[in-house]
């Protein structure tokens, strides 16, 4: 695994590459890459972080595991390559995303255009074994990405973290609260969405209308 990391990041990332912890999650994922078929493809494992630099960061959107299928993950939580069938949980934020601000559904499931903008699209777990969902998991991975939000909540001001479902939501203890701006809601998923818990967050009018707040330009969502 080559840690294709966007040079933005490294100052703030750089003891984390250099521990203990981190290079035994460098084997296990070398390992697992060589014997077994995983997601996302090996140089898109780190492709949150080459879309979003780290100067441009303004929201910041928490997933726990990508894909297991077939050609879907790219690296970036919730999105999908280009021509892929939209997940269910990805149905979900285009339908919310509409009925909030009016954008029409649309083709392409690739988030990358909010990622360009600025949008951390950052799966707790950035590897996963195919057809096997948590299975990356507890190997260091979480370390990791608690590292990354704790570094993007002590060196910027004014980021959204958009928090969806209980996992993501005990993420909100790493954030300093005086400084950025959290906001939650249940997971897009047809389980916590068909209860009620998603539909009429209305997060997206909501984060535009927080970085309008402080200056920022607004997400083309």
């Amino acid at each position: 695994m080559t840690v294709n990391i966007h040079d933005s990041w490294k100052p703030y990332l750089k003891s984390e590459f250099e521990s203990p912890y981190f290079n035994h999650l460098v084997s296990f994922v070398k390992t697992e890459y060589r014997s077994h078929t995983c997601y996302p493809p090996g140089k898109q494992i780190f492709n949150a972080f080459e879309h979003c630099h780290f100067n441009d960061l303004k929201v910041v959107i928490i997933g726990q595991d990508p894909y297991h299928g077939p050609n879907q993950a790219n690296g970036l939580c919730f999105s999908v390559h280009d021509g892929i069938q939209h997940p269910p949980s990805l149905i979900n934020i285009f339908k919310e995303i509409e009925q909030d601000i009016g954008v029409s559904y649309p083709k392409s499931g690739n988030l990358e255009r909010w990622a360009d903008q600025g949008v951390l699209l950052l799966n707790a777990t950035l590897t996963v074994r195919a057809h096997q969902a948590g299975s990356h998991q507890n190997k260091g991975w979480e370390q990791f990405t608690d590292a990354v939000i704790k570094a993007i909540s002590d060196n910027k001001e004014n980021v959204v973290f958009l928090l969806w479902g209980g996992f993501a939501k005990k993420k909100s203890k790493l954030i300093d609260t005086d400084k950025h701006f959290i906001l939650q809601s249940g997971h897009p998923s047809p389980l916590s969405a068909n209860r009620g818990y998603w539909f009429g967050n209305k997060h997206f009018s909501k984060t535009n209308s927080l970085l309008e707040q402080v200056g920022l330009k607004s997400v083309v969502w």
